[in-house]
C-alpha cells in the first residue's frame, strides 16, 4: 500500500507491504525508497515500511532552516534530526510502537539519530554501507563543491558521476543495467541536493552513540565502497547490544541493490536470531 503522511506540515510518501515484524527501510541519497525493492522481494515474513526521505522520490522537501554549514552558510540544512523526526512521525501515523530499522548511507545516519531521539521504539538496527563518523575536512570541502555545482545547474553531471563511482565495479561488470536503473532514481532537485549535502556535512559524531546501542546490530560493509570503509563500520562492533558484522568484498556503496539476495539472506538470518 502506498500512502501519504505529514510531518512538520510537509507531505511525505511511503510504501507499506507485508505482515508480521515491522521493518523500516531508509534509503541512501540521492535515491528513493525503490532502492530497497529488490531486497524486500527476497525477504518474506516481514512488514516492509519504506518511506521516501524528505526531498526524495515522492516526498516534498518543505521549508528548512538556513545556516549551520560553515563553508556554505546560506545553505538550507536537511538535518539528520529532521529526518529522524519524520520517520518517528511515520511510526505514529501507522500506530507502530517499535520496529527494526535498516538504513543505507544517509539512512544509517538517520538511524543513529532515531536511537538518540526514541530508543524505546527500536528493536534492532541494520547498517548497510553507513558509518558513524562525521565528515573529515576533505569531505566537508567536497560537499561545499557539490553544493556549488548543484547551484550552477550541474545536477545531471553529479548524478552521472555518482552512478558510476558508488556502484561497485563488480556489479557494473556483471550487471551493467544497474547503472541506468539507479541513475533513473536520482531525481533530487538542486534545492534538495543542497539541503542534503549541508545536512550530511553537519551531522554529529555518532561514534559515541554506536558505543551505546543496547539492541542487536547488523552491519554490512562493501569492499568496493569508495564512501564508507569496512574499518569505519567496525565502530559498530562496540555496541553493547552485540554486532553481527559482514564484509561483502565485491559490493559497492549500494550493496543492497547490487546483491539483494545476499543481503536479504544475511538480514533474514539475523532477524531469525533476533526473534528467537
Amino acid at each position: 500500500m502506498k500512502g501519504i503522511y505529514h510531518s512538520d506540515g510537509t507531505e511525505l510518501a511511503y510504501l507499506d507491504t507485508g505482515v508480521c515484524l515491522p521493518l523500516v527501510f531508509l534509503h541512501p541519497t540521492p535515491l528513493d525508497g525503490e532502492y530497497w525493492r529488490p531486497l524486500t522481494e527476497n525477504l518474506p515474513g516481514i512488514r516492509a515500511i519504506v518511506p521516501d526521505l524528505r526531498g526524495h522520490g515522492a516526498s516534498k522537501l518543505g521549508s528548512l532552516p538556513v545556516g549551520g554549514f560553515a563553508l556554505v552558510p546560506d545553505a538550507p540544512v536537511l538535518s539528520m534530526a529532521r529526518l529522524a523526526t519524520d520517520v518517528i512521525a511515520l511510526l505514529d501515523h501507522l500506530e507502530i510502537h517499535a520496529a527494526v530499522f535498516a538504513g543505507c548511507s544517509i539512512g544509517g545516519s538517520v538511524l543513529l539519530e532515531i536511537w538518540r531521539q526514541a530508543l524505546e521504539r527500536v528493536r534492532g538496527l541494520v547498517f548497510v554501507c553507513s558509518k558513524p563518523q562525521p565528515d573529515t575536512e576533505a569531505n566537508l570541502s567536497r560537499r561545499a563543491a557539490t553544493i556549488a555545482q548543484a547551484r550552477d545547474g550541474e545536477n545531471a553531471t553529479l548524478f552521472d558521476g555518482m552512478a558510476q563511482t558508488l556502484i561497485g565495479s563488480t556489479a557494473r561488470e556483471r550487471h551493467p543495467e544497474i547503472v541506468s536503473e539507479l541513475r533513473a532514481r536520482m531525481t533530487l532537485t538542486p534545492e534538495a541536493l543542497v539541503a542534503v549535502q549541508a545536512g550530511l556535512a553537519t551531522r554529529p559524531d555518532s561514534v559515541p552513540t554506536a558505543a551505546n546501542i543496547t539492541v542487536p546490530v547488523l552491519a554490512i560493509a562493501g569492499g568496493e565502497d569508495p564512501a564508507t570503509t569496512a574499518g569505519e563500520m567496525e565502530a559498530f562492533n562496540t555496541a553493547p547490544g552485540g554486532c553481527t558484522f559482514h564484509l561483502l568484498p565485491d559490493a559497492g556503496h549500494f550493496a543492497a541493490y547490487e546483491q539483494p539476495r545476499k543481503v536479504a539472506s544475511l538480514l533474514g538470518n539475523w532477524l531469525d536470531k533476533l526473534e528467537g
